[in-house]
């Protein structure tokens, strides 16, 4: 996008009109964040919220279903279970199926989640602990991917949760950051994280986000990679410095909804 003034006041205002519209509670009803919404213990949202943006890829209907299941067969009480469930009682989730991600990779992801709450403190302790020695939300993902890989699993089940070092764009993990870290008077996000500051965070880029970002005219890269991530949150920093991620609700919801976007709102690409 050309450094014109009146073009970035342009789209930044809409940005933040469509963000005033969709930042609201109403927004919890449609979408997977319903899931940990169902809790109020910071453990039980937190697992929540990393088991349904785990899923969180395909029809929202699909992933809110998909979610709800292993939820269920938690009891209700995702904490309670990691903290207290014995390997027999793993088996139940060998009926798991989500696209690609099947009862193995949910029989791992639980016992991952088993070992980080039972001998490393949590997730929150992890992440928390990687920021404060990297300064790094980027260095953060790598080294919760290497704390939650140290459990025993099949190599398949890697690639559910994606390599920042490898150059992705890590969707799923940006999106469980930005529920735990965000925190607004809206109340869509949690806030629980408050040793990463929000101003750290980087956008969750999925195929909406990015063909609305790419009509805008704020993003160039083609492909939905880490570079893109970086190119495109440093236009959202100048937006808003402190809580760039916060257009998340405006790039995905007018993608969702298929907003057209006016001409006089697009950016030059150039």
């Amino acid at each position: 996008m050309k450094n014109d003034s009146q073009s970035f006041s342009r789209i930044r205002s809409l940005l933040d009109s469509y963000h005033d519209q969709f930042n609201c509670r109403s927004f919890i009803e449609d979408d997977p964040i319903q899931i940990p919404h169902r809790f109020s213990r910071r453990e039980d949202i937190e697992i929540a919220a990393f088991l349904a943006s785990s899923l969180a890829w395909g029809n929202r209907k699909s992933i809110i279903r998909s979610a709800g299941k292993i939820i269920t067969l938690m009891d209700d009480s995702p904490y309670d279970f990691v903290m207290n469930a014995k390997p027999k009682d793993l088996k139940r989730f060998a009926s798991v199926v989500h696209r690609t991600f099947n009862g193995d990779d949910c029989i791992f992801f639980i016992n991952a989640l088993m070992n980080i709450y039972r001998h490393s403190g949590g997730m929150k302790q992890i992440a928390e602990k990687a920021f404060l020695e990297t300064g790094s939300v980027r260095e953060t993902l790598g080294i919760f991917r290497d704390e939650f890989l140290r459990t025993d699993h099949f190599p398949r089940s890697e690639k559910h949760l994606s390599d920042v070092r490898r150059g992705s764009a890590c969707k799923r993990l940006n999106i469980f950051f930005m529920w735990m870290v965000r925190h607004d008077s809206c109340g869509v996000h949690f806030g629980l994280w408050n040793g990463i500051p929000p101003s750290a965070l980087y956008i969750p880029l999925d195929v909406h986000c990015g063909n609305v970002a790419r009509s805008l005219g704020i993003l160039k890269r083609k492909q939905n990679d880490w570079k893109a991530v970086e190119e495109l949150t440093g236009v959202l920093r100048s937006f808003d410095p402190v809580d760039p991620v916060r257009y998340d609700f405006a790039l995905f919801g007018m993608g969702v909804n298929r907003v057209k976007i006016p001409v006089c709102h697009q950016g030059s690409r150039g």
